[in-house]
């Protein structure tokens, strides 16, 4: 795989027989899957990636709706003649998941073995959006400390936020002028992580997954509130573990060794 700075590789102990991409939740980064690495199988290898408007990329535009931004990972992910892989996103970036999965369907391209979204309503079941990206500053910092994403001090330190403000707004405007299109359901299965104390999520919102597959949906609760990936990390990487070591189990006949 040629260097891209579309994506941050974290390459396993062996030759990658798997690879989970990562997709980042609002205001997110590929460091938020750093580490992940060592606690999943060794034949996997994590590429995070890592959009414009953030980390070293912080200069760039970001981008303000999702069909452009699920059309350039369509064009800069290395999916075709490549080992099999499964996608993992979490808020936003389960939203980024399910879309670039519903394309590179559409343009008859590889599909992941497994769609694993984490802390994502349903598309279909979403909330109704706030427009918090319009709010002012001191009202958009406020929201945000509802979402428990953003630590404390960074929320409280006003020249770092005058930093963070316009990537957070940009996301945020990406996901609330998101509009779910009918189509018809994938033939993947879907895996949906939640957190028990998540304020963000009722029933139908997680169940509804399911609606979105002729496989398999299967959800599986943490403790915790929206940002339980954190919070829970080490249960999920455990169940990841558990799920990506099944995948390449079921598959392991199709998974040829490619670097």
């Amino acid at each position: 795989m040629h260097p891209s700075p579309w994506l941050q590789r974290q390459p396993g102990s062996q030759p990658p027989r798997l690879r989970l991409y990562c997709f980042p939740y609002a205001g997110g980064h590929a460091g938020a899957y750093a580490g992940w690495q060592g606690r999943l199988p060794p034949e996997v290898e994590v590429c995070a990636a890592q959009l414009p408007g953030r980390a070293a990329r912080f200069r760039e535009a970001g981008f303000k709706a999702l069909p452009p931004l699920v059309d350039a990972l369509a064009r800069e992910l290395p999916l075709d003649d490549a080992p099999p892989f499964v996608f993992f996103g979490h808020s936003m970036g389960g939203l980024i998941a399910f879309e670039l999965t519903r394309l590179l369907r559409a343009q008859g391209r590889p599909l992941p073995q497994q769609l694993i979204v984490s802390g994502c309503d349903a598309p279909q079941h979403r909330q109704p959006p706030r427009m918090l990206h319009r709010m002012d500053d001191d009202g958009f910092i406020d929201a945000l400390r509802d979402y428990n994403g953003t630590p404390a001090e960074i929320l409280a330190h006003r020249e770092m936020m005058d930093l963070l403000l316009p990537t957070l707004r940009t996301d945020f405007e990406l996901v609330e002028t998101y509009r779910y299109q009918p189509a018809p359901p994938l033939s993947l299965p879907i895996t949906v992580l939640a957190g028990r104390n998540d304020r963000q999520r009722l029933p139908e919102q997680t169940e509804g997954w399911q609606r979105e597959t002729t496989s398999t949906s299967c959800v599986h609760w943490f403790d915790g509130d929206h940002f339980f990936i954190a919070s829970a990390r080490d249960a999920v990487l455990s169940h990841l573990n558990s799920e990506l070591a099944g995948t390449l189990s079921s598959h392991a006949a199709a998974m040829p060794d490619l670097a």
